[in-house]
């Protein structure tokens, strides 16, 4: 049985916590009478006063004598400390809550930047917090000094209730077993099975042309949800769990339709879904509290519960490949399609490290080309004049009906931009970490400037999502969605000499394995989709009142001000309460 996290924790820490307090109780009470200094014996109330007295001091003396090595190591190797962002309440406390008010993704960064530079330190509860959006750091700590930072046990211990021992929360031996299995199942070949694609966005589309033509709006992020999970679950276990069945939701406006046949609330994906989107978003919220966050969850893991649900979802289809390996059935002459569950399966019996796996795959096949499909469509109907362009292209190079080829993909320049800017103002995954695992010194930026000195085991959290625009990075237009600026002068312009400026499937040793599978997933449901539809417009009747952007918003920075819909992250970044959308079909051209 699991102990709860509160204790767990507290058991990890007391030792050298309370050690100060130990030592000064012994010594007045046990060492000091065998002195004979001729002192009288201690009261008894003073040696408990003192021994609680000495772990605060004992804890301020440990800050002190950190700091000042800090200090000198930083001084010996030319480096100056990296900025630290005040705060008004001790521990950090006005920090965490800046995080956990956080309404769109990295606001609380953005304020910090915009004051103290665009790399930055936070002091919460006793640990440092490093955050940057300086593309040359975000080099240092994915390529260029790849073997000076890594997940870390603390960052491990974090996720490790939603993400196990995966592939994006595993260093070392674990993380090259991981990414060694999954390397073979990301080559051409299998990254553009277009067939798999067609069947459910075929699927997907034909649900949608059918609510469209009862009258309703359409949360496009869930059709695409649905599309990208039945789609990654054929690909990875040759079995699609087909969420589509499911049916799709009516929104709240539509009451009289919320109950209809036609869409099953308690159907096992929407389970799933809603499962492991509220485990995403109970583990982005112990970031805040850093390495104190399991006395926010003292007596209970609140993300185990929630995994368990997603384990079960997938676990049928796991025993049944366990059970025909046991069954010795592929040795016998029988010919199995091979899957990545086959193959890890092969690998080892471990369920855990097979359910690990599996689930952290399904991350990324599932939530970032998601994301991505649902912002395309949020630019699409923003922008119509693109949307026309767009749709043009497609018709020219594949017609209003005639399934796309990896050839056609490869050919459609605007698609593959149009794609990239989607990529570049919304990234999947807006946030992500490495922590230090010694000191280092980053270089200085600007002539006159000295390097940056960073502390050991420290948390290094990077904001491709603010990075991606930077005005100093992008040019002036930098907060303007135009795929263009992957087309034209642009390009040599700012992206060209450094190339770190437009990370949306990071980089180094660790860069996204499904990255072409996830550009080809979304250009073929794009592609399908203007081949059918066009006239893209947002449904803010159907939006959850809740979930539209307060009038405040106008006043706020950055892109912030111009939005029509509330973004949210988690692991990745999503629509609050979904994508509403209307289009028209097609007809006979």
């Amino acid at each position: 049985m699991d102990l709860p996290p509160g204790i767990v924790y507290l058991a990890r820490i007391l030792p050298s916590t309370l050690l100060p307090s130990a030592v000064t109780y012994v010594f007045l009470t046990r060492i000091l009478p065998l002195l004979d200094l001729g002192i009288p014996p201690v009261p008894s109330w003073i040696c408990v006063a003192a021994a609680v007295v000495a772990q605060p001091v004992g804890v301020a003396i440990s800050y002190v004598l950190r700091e000042i090595h800090y200090a000198r190591d930083a001084a010996s190797r030319g480096a100056v400390h990296i900025p630290t962002v005040p705060d008004k309440w001790p521990g950090g406390l006005s920090l965490i809550e800046a995080m956990k008010k956080s309404v769109y993704p990295a606001d609380f960064l953005l304020d910090w930047t915009d004051l103290y530079g665009n790399t930055v330190v936070a002091k919460i509860l006793g640990d440092r917090a490093i955050f940057t959006t300086e593309p040359e750091y975000i080099k240092a700590l994915l390529a260029t000094d790849f073997d000076g930072y890594w997940k870390g046990p603390d960052a491990h211990l974090a996720s490790r209730s939603l993400l196990g021992s995966g592939v994006f929360n595993t260093d070392d031996e674990m993380w090259k077993f991981h990414r060694t299995m999954s390397r073979p199942f990301f080559n051409r070949e299998r990254i553009s099975d277009f067939d798999l694609f067609d069947r459910h966005s075929n699927d997907a589309l034909t649900r949608l042309n059918q609510r469209l033509s009862e009258g309703h709006a359409i949360d496009i992020q869930d059709l695409v949800s649905r599309f990208t999970l039945d789609s990654a679950t054929e690909f990875l276990f040759g079995k699609s769990v087909d969420s589509i069945s499911a049916g799709l939701p009516y929104s709240s406006s539509a009451v009289p339709f919320a109950s209809a046949s036609n869409f099953n609330e308690d159907h096992p994906s929407n389970t799933y879904v809603k499962a492991f989107g509220h485990a995403q978003l109970l583990t982005t919220k112990r970031t805040a509290y850093s390495t104190k966050w399991p006395l926010q969850e003292f007596w209970k893991d609140k993300v185990k519960p929630m995994r368990k649900i997603c384990d079960d979802y997938v676990g049928e289809i796991l025993q049944s490949a366990l059970e025909r390996k046991r069954a010795g059935r592929r040795g016998s002459g029988e010919k199995e399609q091979e899957t990545f569950l086959s193959h890890l399966v092969d690998a080892t019996e471990d369920k855990e490290v097979i359910m690990d796996s599996i689930f952290n795959i399904l991350v990324a096949g599932r939530d970032t080309t998601a994301a991505t499909l649902t912002f395309a469509v949020y630019m699409l109907a923003e922008h119509p004049d693109m949307a026309d362009r767009l749709r043009k292209e497609v018709l020219e190079v594949v017609g209003s009906s005639r399934m796309p080829t990896y050839d056609d993909v490869r050919t459609m320049k605007y698609l593959r931009a149009f794609i990239n800017e989607t990529l570049r103002l919304y990234p999947p995954v807006p946030f992500d970490s490495r922590t230090s695992k010694k000191a280092a010194v980053w270089p200085a930026l600007k002539p006159g400037d000295k390097p940056l000195y960073v502390t050991p085991n420290s948390r290094v959290r990077y904001s491709v999502f603010l990075m991606h625009r930077r005005t100093d990075l992008w040019g002036p237009d930098a907060l303007m969605f135009d795929p263009d600026r992957f087309l034209d002068e642009r390009v040599r312009k700012y992206l060209t000499p450094n190339p770190f400026i437009f990370l949306p499937f990071n980089a180094g040793p660790r860069i996204c394995l499904g990255q072409q599978f996830a550009y080809n997933e979304a250009s073929f449901f794009l592609i399908r989709l203007l081949q059918k539809f066009t006239a893209f417009t947002l449904a803010p009747d159907a939006q959850p009142e809740s979930t539209i952007p307060p009038a405040s918003w106008k006043h706020a920075k950055g892109t912030q001000a111009t939005e029509k819909i509330m973004l949210q992250r988690h692991l990745t970044m999503f629509a609050k309460g979904g994508l509403w959308v209307r289009m028209k079909l097609v007809t006979a051209e």
